[in-house]
């Protein structure tokens, strides 16, 4: 029996390694059957989404960033601002907050690639937090620190089709068929020759340079795609809660894609979701027996970044592995 599961584990393993959009999306599909609470469900779907568009960066490309809150914020805001206040259909609304958060990541990354190390989260930071003061004082279009309210999409039609929003579990369905082709994208960026090109910059920088890597043209486009995959989750995440906090663009924000990211394992493609789902899952339970859930979080977290150093799906795939 301890062959045949061995054998079982080795071959799925091995079939998801070959197939990690297909995988990934499969898992997710059913996720929501087996989890009592759909309105969380959905949080952990995109917020999975937005620490693997952080892992494209940290994970994969080997650079801390404290700046992805400006992705995330500015793909949020740039789809809410459409609808709340142009009254612009949703799906035009989601593709200009993936465009704004494209554009911001590209206007960062002008000044950020050019640095190393530590000074490279540093500039990230000090550029996201630019971001935040900007969309604080323009009152007039995002509301201030009291945020951006009126995000409403109650139905989505598809052709003949009525999509009914205001149930979760449909809402998260409609959103996992958009972040299925995020992951799908993702994974093709990763198998292509760009992917190993990102990977050999992270393993050793001046043997990619050696060899004729542009690293300063290729971290740029690392960071653009993966602030258009940040802002497709900031974009749904404002129609998820028709509304548009200030917060999502503070470092806070940036920090908890990072955790995320460390959580599940950095550097794996499915990592970021076991992380989005074990941080957000572990808040919400905490939260209703105390209300200092920062400090038990906290502790949980340590104590996991202990015991599983490559994260809880890093760790899973080691020990799959040996």
């Amino acid at each position: 029996m301890t062959d045949q599961r061995i054998t079982f584990m080795s071959r799925s393993a091995e079939f998801a390694a070959r197939h990690p959009a297909a995988t990934t999306t499969l898992v997710l599909a059913l996720f929501p059957l087996v989890f009592p609470f759909h309105t969380l469900a959905i949080n952990i779907l995109l917020f999975g989404l937005f620490a693997a568009g952080y892992n494209l960066t940290f994970g994969y490309t080997g650079k801390l960033s404290f700046g992805h809150a400006a992705f995330f914020g500015g793909g949020a805001y740039g789809c809410g601002i459409l609808i709340a206040n142009y009254q612009v259909h949703w799906a035009l609304a989601v593709v200009f907050g993936i465009a704004l958060g494209g554009v911001i990541a590209f206007l960062i990354g002008l000044l950020a690639t050019r640095t190393r190390g530590i000074y490279f989260a540093m500039v990230t930071l000090a550029l996201a937090q630019c971001v935040y003061f900007l969309f604080f004082h323009a009152t007039s279009l995002t509301g201030g620190d009291n945020g951006l309210r009126g995000v409403n999409v109650a139905r989505v039609a598809i052709g003949p089709v009525s999509i009914d929003l205001p149930n979760p579990l449909v809402k998260y369905y409609f959103m996992l068929v958009l972040v299925g082709v995020a992951i799908w994208v993702l994974a093709r960026v990763l198998r292509s020759p760009f992917g190993a090109i990102l990977e050999a910059i992270r393993e050793n920088e001046a043997r990619a340079r050696a060899c004729g890597v542009n690293i300063e043209a290729t971290r740029l486009l690392s960071l653009v795609i993966s602030g258009m995959v940040c802002a497709l989750a900031g974009a749904l995440n404002a129609i998820n809660l028709s509304t548009v906090a200030i917060d999502s663009l503070s470092y806070h924000t940036s920090g908890l894609a990072m955790m995320l990211t460390l959580l599940g394992g950095m550097g794996t493609f499915f990592g970021p979701f076991v992380g989005s789902a074990v941080f957000l899952g572990i808040e919400h339970i905490v939260t209703g027996y105390t209300e200092r859930w920062q400090l038990i979080v906290g502790i949980v977290f340590i104590l996991l970044v202990l015991f599983f150093p490559k994260g809880i799906w890093g760790s899973i795939l080691k020990r799959i592995a040996r």
